[in-house]
């Protein structure tokens, strides 16, 4: 089900515009375009990322500082957590929370398959077995009424991913947890200003987890992260875990990491916080155009569109299509200059690197199908008219070569 507060803006019209006089099914040439155009995101905002950089590199304060700080402080809206930490990465958010949860060998952590390798490659590097239950084959997010069947006296905590932008079910994982006495970790890598039930992700668990990887809906010039939590315990440990375990110079009281935001990181992330809101917007309206347009060609009869529920804000660090076909649509759409990506074309289950769990092919079905069946269309935000058009035309053009064969 689709839902949304947003209006359709005088921009959403002018693409609309640009697609109708393309058509649609109506192979034509096409502008070759990347899957994601952060050149064109620069560009509206390259005088202020200048200046910013260039203040951080007068004052050569490189190391957290003053930019880290009041990146910290103006990001709180965002995440509605009492307490936020920058980070290196997002995977050393991952770390740093389980850490911060004084996992380590012989502790099981329950996280999902079908996600990107860091959420459960995190839980191993500690010595912990990722406990991997499947997901729901419409949100792609863990599915919580497996949950309970995998919970054992070892569990130590549960990993929930928001993928692609969408929050997962948080009043069921919630709930369970409660009843076991057990942590949530939201892995909230691709969805910050995702709402669930009008709480933002990262805001529900013990700890939240945020990448600013420049894909990410809020990117950097480099990678970077955020821990947030509104336990003040968990709070302080977050900070001296990032700094070697350190409390002062040279006094160690934990054994840390050296995983700090950087200042000029900082200072790139306060330009591009200011514009984050506007960019989801963005975002979310060519999600619902593509909705329609699907809709009125017909082509929702051959590609499922990603599930958007009543009860949360899907923010759309990626949308995500499903057919059975996906292989060949996408060496279809790559002939034709339309760029995709799979997110995730192997579950984590499968491969090499998690062999010592002992999985095989059938253990987790889900996951599996949707590995073979997902594919990604570009929707950043100054997608143009034009280049939607030319995604329209590349799957109609599919369906009907792909029809000729059937009726041959």
């Amino acid at each position: 089900m689709e839902h949304s507060t947003l209006e359709v803006t005088p921009s959403i019209t002018a693409k609309e515009a640009d697609i109708n006089c393309a058509g649609i099914g109506r192979p034509s040439d096409k502008p070759h375009f990347p899957f994601l155009d952060l050149k064109a995101q620069h560009a509206t905002i390259r005088d202020e990322i200048k200046t910013a950089v260039e203040a951080v590199l007068e004052s050569q304060h490189f190391i957290l500082g003053p930019e880290v700080a009041a990146f910290e402080q103006e990001i709180k809206p965002h995440v509605a957590c009492e307490f936020v930490t920058g980070c290196a990465s997002g995977s050393d958010a991952l770390l740093l929370a389980l850490m911060a949860l004084q996992i380590g060998p012989g502790d099981e952590v329950i996280a999902p398959p079908f996600t990107f390798v860091a959420t459960a490659g995190s839980i191993a590097r500690l010595g912990a077995r990722p406990v991997f239950i499947d997901i729901d084959p419409d949100t792609y997010n863990l599915d919580p009424s497996k949950l309970e069947q995998l919970i054992t006296k070892k569990t130590k905590a549960i990993v929930c991913v928001h993928l692609f932008g969408l929050p997962a079910e948080m009043d069921t994982i919630m709930s369970v947890a409660r009843a076991h006495k057990i942590p949530v970790i939201e892995d909230a890598a691709q969805a910050i200003g995702a709402r669930y039930k009008g709480k933002p992700v990262g805001s529900m668990g013990a700890i939240g987890c945020f990448s600013f990887f420049p894909s990410k809906n809020l990117g950097g010039a480099g990678d970077g992260g955020l821990v947030t939590t509104n336990d003040p315990s968990l709070a302080d440990r977050l900070r001296v875990l990032r700094t070697n375990g350190s409390r002062g110079k040279y006094q160690y009281d934990l054994l840390g990491m050296n995983s700090r935001l950087d200042s000029l990181q900082a200072a790139v992330l306060r330009v591009k916080l200011r514009y984050l809101d506007h960019w989801t917007t963005a975002r979310q309206q060519n999600a619902r155009l593509y909705r329609r347009l699907f809709a009125e060609s017909g082509l929702d009869q051959f590609v499922s569109a990603p599930t958007e529920l009543p009860d949360s804000v899907h923010v759309y660090n990626q949308f995500t299509i499903r057919t059975r076909e996906r292989d060949k649509l996408k060496s279809h759409l790559s002939n034709t200059g339309v760029p995709t990506e799979i997110y995730y074309p192997y579950p984590l289950h499968l491969q090499p690197a998690f062999a010592d769990l002992g999985h095989n092919p059938g253990d987790f079905p889900v996951s599996e199908t949707a590995s073979l069946e997902v594919l990604s269309l570009p929707i950043f935000p100054e997608l143009t008219g034009e280049q939607m058009a030319a995604v329209l035309d590349g799957i109609a053009d599919f369906m009907e070569v792909r029809q000729q064969h059937a009726n041959s």
